[in-house]
């Protein structure tokens, strides 16, 4: 019973590899994430402390495959360069899930 439950596990593995062989390999990258635009229109309030400080930012998300969506998130921020209602911030998402955004960072593509 043994010998035919892991030869049972060795077929379905040699199948997934031949799948994903026949897809391009793409079955094993993740899709690139989609740059889009937020617009800044709720902001926390800028403590009186100095250098990176906590910021929660709500704003609308709209990118190429998603229309405009209210996000949210929270991140550490530089205190001299805190961001302000009406700000634009790049950012980027996995295709179609806007939900999973990020500040994109400068410099890096992303």
């Amino acid at each position: 019973m043994l010998e035919f439950a892991m030869l049972v596990i060795m077929v379905t593995t040699l199948v997934a590899l031949l799948v994903a062989y026949r897809r391009g390999r793409q079955g094993f990258q993740p899709a690139e994430p989609e740059s889009g635009t937020l617009y800044v229109t709720g902001v926390s309030p800028r403590p009186d402390a100095e250098g990176e400080q906590f910021v929660t930012i709500t704003g609308n998300l709209f990118g190429p495959s998603v229309p405009e969506t209210v996000v949210y998130g929270r991140f550490v921020w530089d205190v001299n360069q805190w961001p302000a209602i009406g700000d634009y911030i790049p950012v980027v998402y996995p295709h179609g899930k806007p939900d999973r955004w990020q500040i994109a960072r400068p410099g890096t593509g992303r």
